[in-house]
């Protein structure tokens, strides 16, 4: 079943205006933060209410998003720090992205000069739902690779296809715990957590070059671009910021979809909506 969609004044004229973008785009940018995996049951971490309720085992200790989300974990408490992750990892993993995904590609696959697809999201949905990968900058990592917490190397590896084994009750990772297999040292996810210097960015910095290029050649070709850009808010701004640029240096159109900060740059077309619905009404035959 599709999500309901609250109405708003003057929304069919902007569904309408957005669809007509959408039409005549040469190359599509896909831009997704954190409300672009909630409609397919992803958990919401806006606030610590909503983090607290994915994970009653750390509102009882009082630790915020932030304060877990930091490499500390995996030196003071590794199986705390996989019990997170590996929770995480293994939703990711069970959980199926919403219709919208699949209307996106459609809609990709229409343009002469293709897509490409800027996340903040580590879930790896975008490559579950089809969009090719050497087209995709997860920019903050991904769930689905590992790196040594050292880090001995600059090794980045796929991580196991088991499910981490956790003890729900005391949200504790049952050993073995991922390893590296270079120095048998203890592993972590290949995000970019909060004071975090111990990242190992290659594959993140050949993702934004292989972007670049693709942009560059969309330049040359004189090609129309739109940003369609959902559930990324303010309070990690990395997605909105790298739209706004395509705005200011490429002329791209920007179709901003988010329920609570659809604030947009002159000129460009905001929807307080969320994700599947906005992308179901924007694209119904797709």
């Amino acid at each position: 079943m599709a999500p309901a969609m609250t109405h708003y004044a003057g929304q069919e004229r902007d569904l309408a205006r957005g669809a007509q973008w959408l039409r005549e785009a040469d190359a599509v940018v896909v831009a997704a933060g954190a409300g672009m995996g909630v409609d397919s049951g992803l958990p919401d971490f806006r606030g610590p209410e909503g983090f607290w309720r994915a994970y009653p085992a750390l509102a009882h200790r009082g630790l915020r998003f932030e304060a877990m989300a930091q490499p500390r974990w995996f030196l003071q408490d590794p199986g705390l720090a996989w019990a997170f992750y590996g929770h995480r990892l293994n939703l990711y993993r069970r959980t199926v992205p919403h219709a919208g995904f699949g209307q996106l590609l459609a809609l990709a696959r229409t343009k002469p000069a293709g897509e490409f697809v800027f996340t903040s999201n580590v879930d790896g949905h975008f490559q579950k739902a089809g969009f090719a990968p050497e087209a995709i900058v997860e920019c903050h990592g991904s769930l689905l690779h590992l790196q040594c917490q050292e880090p001995c190397s600059d090794a980045i590896w796929d991580a196991p296809p088991a499910p981490i084994d956790i003890d729900e009750v005391h949200f504790q990772a049952r050993r073995p715990w991922p390893q590296c297999p270079h120095c048998g040292g203890i592993a972590r996810p290949n995000v970019q957590m909060f004071g975090d210097d111990r990242w190992a960015a290659d594959r993140t910095l050949a993702q934004e070059a292989r972007f670049g290029e693709w942009l560059a050649g969309v330049r040359a070709g004189g090609a129309r671009v739109v940003v369609v850009e959902m559930g990324a808010g303010t309070a990690v701004p990395s997605v909105r910021h790298m739209s706004e640029e395509l705005v200011r240096l490429y002329g791209a159109r920007l179709l901003r979809i988010n329920p609570r900060e659809p604030e947009v740059p002159a000129g460009q077309l905001g929807l307080p909506l969320g994700a599947a619905a906005a992308l179901g009404a924007l694209l119904p035959g797709a």
